[in-house]
């Protein structure tokens, strides 16, 4: 733990994209509350499969337009190859150059996962289309992943993500 100690602790919130006009001004008044605890940046869901798309995009650009950093996560269960590249190429022509990469849960009553079955590969799939472009987190349970085998499996799993972020 003291290694930890010479890095600034920093955090984010994470919230889900409204889906009305009175969800979206719940969600402004707040950002700017939880913006006085002065996070890194909040981060906006991505649903089950990309259920909530285009409104993870509209409130991740309306977070920015407040004047907030904003990330959307983007998760590859249930997805295609084809459509996280739009939804990629859709971010980036937005200007978005952080992302939050995660597997994500199979939506209720789905029979495929996708082309794309854990994290770290959503994390090489966009380093090897996108280079450096965007900054991408990836995330790890506080105690361990509940599909797991063990709390090491998890872990080396966790290392597998940041690894493929780091190389370009």
């Amino acid at each position: 733990m003291q290694s930890q100690q010479k890095h600034p602790r920093t955090y984010s919130f994470e919230f889900f994209p409204p889906n009305t006009d009175e969800g979206a001004e719940k969600l402004a008044v707040t950002a700017r509350e939880l913006a006085l605890l002065k996070p890194k940046f909040f981060s906006v869901t991505y649903g089950a499969g990309g259920s909530t798309q285009a409104r993870t995009l509209k409130a991740v650009l309306d977070l920015r337009a407040a004047g907030y950093a904003a990330a959307p996560h983007i998760s590859c269960i249930g997805s295609t190859r084809a459509s996280l590249l739009e939804t990629l190429q859709q971010y980036k022509d937005n200007g978005i150059k952080h992302v939050v990469a995660l597997r994500g849960d199979l939506p209720s009553g789905t029979a495929s996962a996708g082309e794309f079955h854990y994290a770290n590969e959503l994390v090489t799939f966009i380093r090897k289309e996108f280079g450096d472009h965007f900054h991408v987190d990836v995330a790890a349970y506080p105690e361990y992943h509940p599909q797991a085998k063990s709390a090491r499996d998890d872990l080396n799993n966790f290392k597998r993500k940041v690894e493929a972020g780091a190389h370009s």
